[in-house]
């Protein structure tokens, strides 16, 4: 529990009432430490911050897909989520805030690979994995035209299917793949992207007040510079703030 007083907004009164923010995340927006078991994550980092903001406990509920984090919300079993935002999640959730930092799409290939840029990987006869219904998933189904895109629920289970060589290529987030190379010698993430994942915070349908004080909040957070504290103390690359 944090010492703050906890804020007197009436927007969230009822989650002040109840003394603990339930925040969904699902991966790669969270991790444990092999030590301690303790969450971690540079989305772990914004929604602490949240929470500390608000004054209250921050409660991280740990799921595995963006579909379960959506059902979260419906059934009332989280107050908050985070989602990077695609046209294809508009009717999942209540509202998106504005993004609250940038992290770049792009491919994790094995050693040998002829694929040096993203674009190359679009080839037919080239299998991509990538892991269902995640913001790089959408963006590169409607990107690919020849290529073959292999689903996965996990980023684990998409590694090995890389790992194994049973795909030529692991399409996700580049912090992500920058983790998961250093599993597989000679791999390489590639150097330029098809595009970013935009990350906001979501709410629940039917809970604008809520959404608009996580907007004030966002706005807080990047002029303050608290986004970027937060990706400092993360300390993985590839994130960046936005504007």
């Amino acid at each position: 529990m944090t010492d703050a007083k906890p804020d007197s907004d009436p927007r969230i009164a009822d989650i002040v009432r109840a003394g603990r923010v339930r925040v969904a995340l699902f991966p790669p927006q969270y991790g444990k430490d092999a030590k301690t078991g303790r969450i971690n994550g540079m989305w772990v980092e914004v929604v602490r911050d949240l929470a500390a903001h608000i004054g209250i406990a921050l409660e991280v509920v740990a799921l595995s897909n963006p579909g379960e984090l959506a059902a979260c919300l419906a059934s009332g079993a989280c107050d908050i989520g985070a989602m990077g935002f695609d046209p294809a999640r508009a009717s999942l959730v209540g509202g998106f805030t504005p993004p609250f930092m940038r992290v770049d799409y792009s491919f994790l290939v094995p050693a040998g690979s002829p694929v040096r840029r993203c674009a190359d990987a679009d080839r037919p006869g080239l299998r991509i994995a990538a892991v269902t219904n995640h913001a790089s998933t959408l963006k590169l189904e409607r990107l690919l035209t020849r290529a073959e895109m292999v689903c996965t629920e996990t980023p684990e289970e998409s590694f090995a299917l890389l790992r194994d060589g049973r795909v030529g290529a692991w399409a996700s987030i580049r912090p992500t793949l920058h983790e998961f190379a250093a599993l597989l010698p000679g791999s390489r993430v590639l150097d330029d992207s098809y595009g970013a994942n935009l990350p906001a915070l979501v709410v629940p349908k039917g809970q604008d007040a809520r959404l608009a004080y996580l907007c004030d909040f966002v706005a807080h957070a990047k002029a303050t510079g608290l986004i970027q504290r937060a990706i400092a103390r993360n300390g993985q690359a590839g994130y960046d703030t936005v504007p």
